[in-house]
């Protein structure tokens, strides 16, 4: 990689609500809430995770508590493929549908995605993907990659081997 985005290893969590279940599943209709902020090239960059059972919201925000465009991405049958949609703004920024498509096939969960990170700094979209992306995973929501693509059962993507000859 020929550039790489100086990222401050201090992480500031806000707020974090657990799930609602004794269990720490999502399934029985828990919220989960996860707010941080991250330097990113001295830049503040803050995060609102909020994940229910199916499905997940984030916000992204650079600088300031805007709202940004807003994109909805969803994981269809029977291609396995993902459906994104823009919602408010963003007919001339694919960088925030490319990010909701790219976190559906990570999570096989509906995305809601509010991003404001302004568009002449892709430095900062991506390493702000990837610190999503790491915080999606400590919560369990990234599915592993040997479960590659198949069908999609309870809002995850099963692979063709797992579910044996009928």
């Amino acid at each position: 990689m020929l550039f790489q985005a100086q990222t401050s290893k201090e992480k500031h969590p806000v707020a974090e609500l657990p799930s609602s279940n004794n269990n720490g599943d999502l399934d029985g209709g828990g919220v989960r809430v996860s707010c941080y902020s991250e330097a990113i090239n001295d830049v503040p960059v803050h995060f609102q995770i909020i994940s229910l059972s199916k499905q997940i919201y984030v916000w992204i925000g650079c600088s300031s508590a805007k709202f940004g465009n807003l994109y909805a991405a969803a994981p269809t049958r029977p291609n396995n493929t993902v459906s994104v949609t823009s919602i408010l703004g963003g007919s001339s920024d694919n960088a925030g549908a490319s990010m909701a498509r790219r976190l559906v096939l990570k999570t096989g969960l509906n995305i809601i995605l509010a991003s404001n990170i302004p568009k002449n700094s892709p430095m900062i979209e991506v390493a702000a993907e990837k610190m999503l992306v790491q915080k999606l995973a400590s919560l369990g929501f990234i599915r592993p990659k040997s479960e590659g693509k198949g069908h999609l059962d309870n809002g995850f993507i099963r692979s063709e081997s797992a579910e044996g000859d009928n």
